[in-house]
């Protein structure tokens, strides 16, 4: 039996093998780990889907590896598989293949005149036909083709009502391979944009230099930033929150807490005003579906927490806030800060975020502006509170401010709904009830 590395979810389809737990030879339990794989933003077990003995392993420490790769292969499990490629890796395959320059014969082949197919596409409308309706094809279809820019209205459907298969898109991806390898696609088309490629720069010949290789990690959060930098307008609205009175909430009952074995933190307290607001504001606990065209509105507050790690930022997620108590959601809390840090997160636990918290408090710094974190809409920044002095019924009294920032989706948000957020957000922080907080 093949087992083959299985799709991990929400972009996390390629990792680096940063532990292998078993030998050739090694006879394992259906569910034990196989291997350990850095993928995403988590280490995440692998485990073997069924049990058997290890007659082959194909991977090792430090290989990077792609979701429908062989990881290794059990004998004695009653039966084998061919562990074939899911549609979504072959298409992948056959766009890596074209790349590359080796050719991709189309199966099957779609007679079509060469002037209708067009290089890749990654424009708006890509997946829409002339009259502006959707064109018919699975959602996995859809998403494959938005991350290869294919774009589906060129794409002839070949299956009942001119609906698309993977098998089509692979036959496009041929075609596209033939007419780049033919001399008359040697000049870039009318109107094209031409990038240049990237050019490697000898830093040494003006000082001396270390250099050290990107982590997978870092990888992927540069890439998740540069999605969501160039996919999403992104505007930023600021404010301030005076916080006095909350911390002096935090203070009569941080005792309390800990005898729970909870921090009572500022974040702690701003998560519960923040889900009120959310019940207020819900557009901004809510999502685009870009292949439908809707808004969808969440009935849950799960909220993403941005963790400062060694290895980069994490955002594991506190689930069902909507109905966690301030002590329940401290826990939470804490119990995920702490994986995060020691990367034991799980993937699960950094799934299905709607709403994202970055707080730079305890570093320091005021207002930045944070990114927002697709498929999210918005997103908070909290800065360092300072003491100043500010006027109050006519005095000049010092108070302690926290600098706040909400990036927003200008597609579905307007200025004058992130305003009205951010202006009850701040109410619902300073006019914080004690009642909350009393264990």
């Amino acid at each position: 039996m093949d087992v083959r590395l299985p799709n991990l979810g929400e972009g996390a389809d390629v990792g680096v093998v940063v532990s292998v737990q078993v030998k050739e030879g090694d006879t394992v339990a259906k569910g034990q780990t196989l291997i350990e794989l850095e993928s995403g933003k988590a280490v995440a077990p692998i485990p073997a889907p069924a049990a058997g003995t290890v007659a082959s392993l194909k991977v090792k420490e430090g290989d990077k590896i792609s979701s429908g790769a062989l990881i290794l292969t059990l004998s004695g499990v009653g039966g084998s598989s061919s562990g074939a490629e899911a549609p979504a890796a072959t298409v992948k395959k056959a766009i890596k293949a074209k790349a590359a320059s080796v050719r991709v014969e189309p199966e099957p082949e779609v007679e079509t005149d060469e002037a209708d197919v067009e290089t890749l596409d990654t424009s708006e409308g890509a997946d829409l036909a002339d009259d502006g309706t959707p064109i018919a094809a699975s959602p996995e279809l859809r998403r494959i083709a938005r991350l290869l820019g294919i774009p589906l209205r060129k794409v002839r459907g070949s299956a009942q009502g001119g609906r698309l298969t993977f098998e089509d898109v692979k036959a496009y991806i041929a075609r596209i391979h033939r007419l780049a390898a033919s001399p008359k696609s040697a000049a870039a088309p009318r109107g094209a944009a031409v990038t240049p490629p990237p050019q490697s720069i000898d830093y040494a010949q003006f000082g001396p230099i270390t250099t050290k290789p990107l982590t997978p990690l870092r990888k992927v959060i540069g890439q998740r930033m540069l999605e969501s930098w160039t996919q999403i307008p992104q505007v930023t609205q600021f404010d301030e929150a005076d916080i006095t009175q909350l911390l002096e909430i935090r203070k009569k009952h941080l005792a309390a807490y800990e005898a729970k074995g909870a921090r009572l933190t500022v974040t702690g307290l701003v998560l519960k005003a923040i889900v009120t607001t959310l019940g207020k504001h819900p557009i901004f606990n809510s999502s685009i579906d870009e292949v439908s065209q809707q808004v969808v509105l969440k009935q849950y507050i799960h909220l993403g927490i941005a963790v400062d790690t060694e290895a980069g930022l994490i955002v594991p997620v506190i689930r069902d806030a909507q109905n966690k108590s301030v002590l329940q959601m401290s826990l939470d809390l804490q119990s995920l800060a702490e994986k995060a840090r020691d990367r034991k997160v799980s993937m699960d636990e950094l799934k299905g975020g709607s709403f994202t918290i970055s707080n730079q408090g305890g570093i320091g710094g005021g207002q930045f502006t944070p990114i927002v974190n697709r498929p999210e809409v918005a997103i908070l920044g909290m800065g360092k509170g300072s003491t100043k002095a500010v006027v109050r019924e006519k005095q000049i009294v010092a108070r302690v401010l926290l600098p706040l920032a909400l990036s927003y989706d200008h597609r579905l948000i307007d200025g004058g709904s992130a305003a009205r957020f951010i202006s009850d957000l701040v109410a619902a922080i300073e006019n914080f009830s004690e009642a909350d907080v009393k264990l």
